[in-house]
């Protein structure tokens, strides 16, 4: 139960300061910048990995979660709970926002700027770079090394910079679900939810292949 709640916690936590700093950037007209927005929620991954990695893993991400259980390092059986906890997460985190924010039109969500299929094939490969970066450091549910949690915040960061402007960098479900629900916005919810899987399991095809 500790580990439920704690990636309810550590998810609740990323929704809301990361989201929170896209929220904060529109009502503000750009005040938080594009750049800013990234650096946040990079910096959250890394300290919530350092926080909570030795009790759930610090997954945070359903992704993440399916693709560890794929990796066999992870119990298939605790799957179904850690993606609820995280999902509870997100909601709580989202509604929170919402208000805090009444006036946010969209809440954090993400959502394609040219198109669902471009955007597709972004939130894959960028979960799929993600997931190889954390594969390679992590060792499945207690991700606490000295340098996982800067590599994975840092990956997050650079990808968030990059994508950010174009698809909204989700790489994460859980973190476009609650925002495009409680917002209105789930013309394009799929490709959040199917790509950043697609792009965890790959990751894990992968680095098997590469540990042969």
């Amino acid at each position: 139960m500790k580990k439920y709640v704690t990636e309810f916690l550590g998810t609740f936590i990323l929704i809301f300061l990361g989201t929170g700093a896209a929220i904060a950037n529109e009502v503000t007209h750009g005040g938080v910048t594009h750049i800013g927005v990234a650096i946040c929620f990079g910096l959250i991954v890394m300290a919530l990995i350092y926080a909570i990695g030795d009790i759930s893993g610090a997954h945070m991400n359903p992704a993440v979660t399916i693709a560890f259980a794929a990796n066999n390092v992870f119990k298939w059986v605790d799957v179904f709970p850690y993606i609820i906890s995280q999902i509870a997460g997100a909601f709580a985190g989202s509604l929170v926002l919402h208000y805090i924010f009444p006036d946010s039109v969209f809440l954090g969500a993400t959502l394609p700027v040219n198109g669902a299929m471009q955007s597709f094939i972004l939130e894959l490969f960028l979960t799929f770079i993600l997931m190889f970066v954390v594969l390679r450091v992590a060792t499945g549910s207690k991700e606490q090394g000295l340098f996982a949690g800067a590599a994975i915040g840092s990956i997050v960061l650079v990808e968030a910079m990059f994508a950010g402007p174009i698809s909204g960098a989700s790489m994460n479900p859980a973190r476009s679900l609650a925002p495009a629900i409680l917002s209105g916005h789930t013309e394009h919810l799929w490709l959040y939810l199917s790509a950043p899987v697609i792009g965890a399991l790959l990751a894990v095809i992968i680095h098997q292949f590469l540990k042969k």
